[in-house]
């Protein structure tokens, strides 16, 4: 194969930008989590309470965290996986091993659309019945926004892995992945 033509380059130079973007989103997002919970630590010792929703808040927000960095741990091929096995057939036989890598990436692409297929119904039935954590009155937050984004972060992820299949890259940089 030849060099990537420059609208391919730009157009995968994007998607990275958008992938680890969403990670560094996700790393963030874990700061405000920490924050939270020392916040929730020091009020308990100050004042004998909880601050409201921080159990309810921490849980919406750990799960947004994992999925904003999925489809970069995709990407660079991070994933936890034994693949001793997968890395002598690599070597010894590269084609069935980059069919195999195929599958697999296929089958987690499947697994990907199955979640996001199933969380853009739960998002739709929480904007229809207006759902939200916390206490009436007391704290409340819509749980849509968490939703939205977590049915973003998993459509991303799936069309990463759908272009790792593609492509047969990890990086999606127009390289193979030695």
């Amino acid at each position: 194969m030849g060099a990537p033509s420059a609208a391919r380059r730009g157009v995968l130079h994007g998607w990275s930008f958008l992938v680890d973007g969403m990670a560094a989103l996700g790393t963030v997002l874990i700061g405000v989590l920490m924050a939270v919970i020392c916040a929730d630590v020091v009020a308990r010792n100050l004042m004998g309470a909880s601050l409201p929703l921080v159990s309810e808040f921490g849980a919406l927000l750990l799960v947004m965290i994992v999925y904003l960095q999925l489809a970069t741990t995709l990407r660079h091929d991070r994933m936890p996986r034994s693949d001793f096995l997968l890395i002598a057939l690599d070597k010894a036989l590269p084609l069935p091993g980059r069919i195999i890598r195929g599958v697999f990436d296929l089958v987690t692409a499947l697994s990907l659309g199955v979640i996001a297929w199933s969380t853009l119904g739960i998002l739709s039935k929480d904007l229809s019945a207006g759902a939200f954590i916390g206490v009436t009155g007391v704290a409340t937050v819509p749980v849509w926004p968490f939703r939205a984004i977590i049915l973003a972060a998993m459509t991303v992820a799936c069309i990463q892995a759908l272009l790792q299949a593609a492509t047969g890259t990890e990086n999606n940089e127009g390289e193979a992945v030695e």
